[in-house]
């Protein structure tokens, strides 16, 4: 075993080792153990304080958590006129319903957040334990409301308005994150969402690119788009939907090839891949050396509510699972497939195993 291999088997089992105690067990000089951890921690293998490693499974979720509220119309919803509607509530936030989806799937998942010290945002959080998320970095604010998310639904499930409280969000600032930067770190990729303010994506943004962490946002909407720095470089995959990738590229888009056009724009910004939802037209992906239109997987939509997320979701299950980027939208697709059969926000019918069913079955019938 060569002393790098044997640096990091002992980091492995006592993160808090001294360079003099591995120095001691290897039997090199303290100056030595020095220069190898100098050498791990440019390549990546080390990261942060207390020689945390990166963790070649995990994902880092930063971004909103919040309580979900959905009002579904009984009948076509009429505006400016009281509707009858049916009432439920559910988590959400969508850095909280990627890191759910994703522990759904069998991820090593992180969720990074803010919530209330209330009974809302402490349901949130214990709720996506449940299901494997580790929520051990979540900031609770004692003097901010847990956020919170209202939807109309048509009666056919499509959105007619949705009403957002997210103002706890705007009490984080890069210094917070910079604290928990050694938890972020140790991940192999990170998911981000618009949900944080503007100079703490910057502060992510710019980390990212200089320790060569895989990043991958989502704009969540055309509004909280315009936080985004103009230059993202190091970005690996933006995922906008129609109307996000219209104000990233500064175009209409009213065509796959404009799409293709304002992918190409976005591009120019530094990021390697966008992916461009587009409901039911389905998903347009271009990087430098692939473009592709995929349409989405045929299913009964009950509810549209969660299927952008979920969709994200099956990305990165598949790009840390090592597949391609070709391969991990057609999961992301057939994420999003399960999820629009059913009235919940994060689909329990979500599962590794039916994800690789379903892109197989729906594959065969194209």
């Amino acid at each position: 075993m060569d002393k790098e291999m044997q640096i990091l088997h002992h980091i492995r089992h006592n993160p808090f080792i001294s360079q003099q105690e591995l120095a001691d067990l290897i039997g090199i000089s303290r100056s030595a153990v020095a220069g190898y951890i100098a050498q791990l921690t440019k390549r990546g293998e080390i990261k942060g304080r207390a020689y945390i490693l990166r963790d070649e499974g995990l994902i880092a979720c930063i971004g909103g958590a919040n309580l979900d509220r959905k009002a579904r119309g009984k009948q076509q919803v009429r505006l400016h006129s009281s509707n009858p509607v049916t009432i439920m509530e559910s988590c959400g936030g969508v850095a909280r319903n990627i890191a759910e989806n994703l522990g759904r799937l069998g991820c090593n998942t992180s969720l990074f957040t803010s919530i209330g010290e209330d009974k809302e945002g402490e349901w949130i959080v214990q709720e996506t334990r449940k299901h494997g998320v580790d929520i051990s970095q979540v900031w609770r604010l004692p003097s901010q409301r847990t956020g919170t998310y209202t939807a109309l639904l048509d009666i056919d499930g499509e959105m007619v308005v949705s009403l957002a409280n997210m103002d706890i969000y705007d009490a984080l600032t890069p210094e917070m994150f910079a604290d928990k930067w050694s938890h972020i770190a140790a991940a192999s990729a990170i998911f981000l969402d618009t949900n944080v303010p503007e100079d703490c994506l910057a502060y992510i943004i710019e980390r990212c690119r200089e320790e060569g962490i895989a990043l991958f946002i989502d704009p969540v909407s055309s509004a909280k788009a315009k936080k985004l720095p103009q230059r993202l470089d190091g970005v690996e995959a933006i995922l906008p939907n129609r109307e996000e990738a219209e104000l990233l590229s500064g175009m209409t888009i009213g065509s796959i090839e404009e799409c293709a056009e304002a992918c190409a724009k976005i591009r120019e910004r530094g990021v390697k891949h966008v992916i461009v939802t587009m409901g039911e037209l389905g998903i347009y992906y271009q990087s430098e050396n692939v473009s592709e239109h995929l349409t989405p997987y045929p299913t009964e939509v009950v509810d549209v509510t969660g299927a952008g997320d979920a969709f994200v979701s099956g990305l990165l299950y598949g790009i840390v699972n090592g597949e391609s980027f070709e391969r991990a939208c057609r999961l992301g697709l057939a994420a999003s497939a399960l999820t629009l059969q059913t009235e919940q926000s994060v689909s329990p019918l979500l599962k590794a195993d039916q994800l690789e069913l379903t892109v197989e079955q729906y594959e065969k019938e194209r």
